[in-house]
């Protein structure tokens, strides 16, 4: 009897996971690929399209052109997972049965119980959302002057939020706009817990694109109109973007599986399996056992890599084979600002370049070329090479 695979989400672990399944589960076994969106989004450069929206057709990869056609698409929002009785079931109330599950379905953004912020701030967790804050930047510069520029604050100054930050100081230069762009981040610098020095590179040249970097006071409020940081400083605002962390997805929350009790992540053994036996998780959902204390890091880098590997493992329990544990490699970061990035502790097939943290052009042409490689594992070079300048 044939197995029925399904695969939630169309992120990087979930574009991923299918071209690795296909290619160990052939014909003899039939894959159910679920996302709400029909597309797979090149989501760590969705922050280009705040500059540009034409960008989108760049970043957006139709489900059609990544799968076999022997995999089975279905669009729709997951509300709830059965594990006893093995259903997914839709917004819709259709279901759709399985023999096993992948549960790539990606995070949330967290809010922390801050009030006001999640009434009142952008995040940027889609391409809508992305397409959403240029618009707003946009009609804000309209409104605004020289003696009274558009206020943009962007919460959080981890990869998302400098990233942001650097598309929005284009985007003003670009149409010499009147904006004020203010980055907030509660820790003691910007990129928290990465070496000092590729944090003072990234600071470098935020401040050069004239972006008010504030450090060590908390986000703890905000309104219609002002964001509240620590216990004296008020922050008025016209576009608010908040980028600070990530919480497990609603339709998650009651699958009976272990999962960390405050953000609802699923916890799985190094092999992505949970402790059901026919349930597996990859990327920000999970919470992937790794050597030492912390869990695998909920970055692309990681869910693509740890895709690469599912395949196999649901291919082995399936088949009643003992499974492969997995461990993250990291092969170091670049990070945009603008039209320059920054890349630091980067290794190319275990070679590691001479210079700990560069910018320049071969900071920037690895970051194209980061995204050209996941573009071309998932559709080909025909699509990486037209995307490539604008990455």
């Amino acid at each position: 009897m044939t197995d029925d695979v399904v695969v939630l989400g169309s992120g990087y672990a979930g574009a991923g996971a299918i071209k690795s399944l296909e290619s160990e589960l052939g014909r003899d076994t039939d894959i159910t690929w679920i996302s709400d969106v029909d597309y797979h989004l090149v989501l760590h450069e969705s922050h280009r399209c705040i500059r540009d929206p034409a960008i989108q057709d760049k970043v957006t990869i139709p489900v059609e052109d990544i799968k076999s056609p022997s995999t089975r698409f279905v669009q729709g929002e997951v509300v709830d997972i059965d594990a006893d009785d093995r259903v997914v079931t839709l917004a819709d109330e259709s279901t759709v049965d399985f023999d096993y599950l992948l549960v790539a379905i990606g995070s949330r953004t967290a809010f922390f119980g801050i009030d006001g912020l999640q009434e009142h701030a952008h995040t940027l967790k889609s391409l809508d959302d992305a397409l959403g804050i240029h618009e707003d930047v946009k009609e804000a510069a309209r409104e605004a002057s020289q003696s009274d520029p558009a206020q943009v604050v962007i919460g959080g100054a981890g990869l998302s939020g400098i990233q942001s930050a650097g598309e929005v100081a284009e985007f003003r230069d670009d149409h010499r706009a009147p904006i004020d762009i203010h980055l907030v981040e509660g820790l003691d610098e910007i990129f928290p817990g990465n070496d000092p020095e590729v944090q003072g590179a990234l600071r470098t040249r935020l401040e050069d694109r004239d972006v008010n970097i504030m450090t060590g006071e908390f986000i703890g409020e905000v309104d219609e109109e002002t964001v509240y940081i620590g216990d004296d400083i008020e922050l008025d605002y016209d576009v608010l973007l908040w980028t600070g962390g990530i919480t497990g997805r609603e339709c998650v929350e009651d699958l009976d599986v272990e999962k960390d009790e405050r953000n609802k992540r699923i916890h799985t053994g190094m092999n992505f399996q949970t402790e059901n036996d026919r349930i597996f998780a990859v990327g920000d959902c999970a919470l992937i056992d790794q050597p030492g204390e912390n869990p695998a890091p909920p970055t692309a880098e990681a869910a693509w890599e740890a895709a690469d590997h599912i395949g196999k493992n649901m291919a082995r329990a399936m088949r009643g084979q003992p499974l492969d544990d997995w461990t993250f490699e990291s092969k170091g970061t670049a990070i945009s600002v603008g039209e320059d990035a920054v890349a630091h502790d980067v290794s190319y097939a275990g070679i590691g370049f001479p210079i700990d943290t560069f910018g320049g052009f071969m900071a920037r042409n690895l970051k194209k070329a980061i995204a050209a490689r996941w573009i071309n594992s998932v559709t080909g070079p025909g699509r990486a090479l037209k995307a490539w300048p604008d990455m």
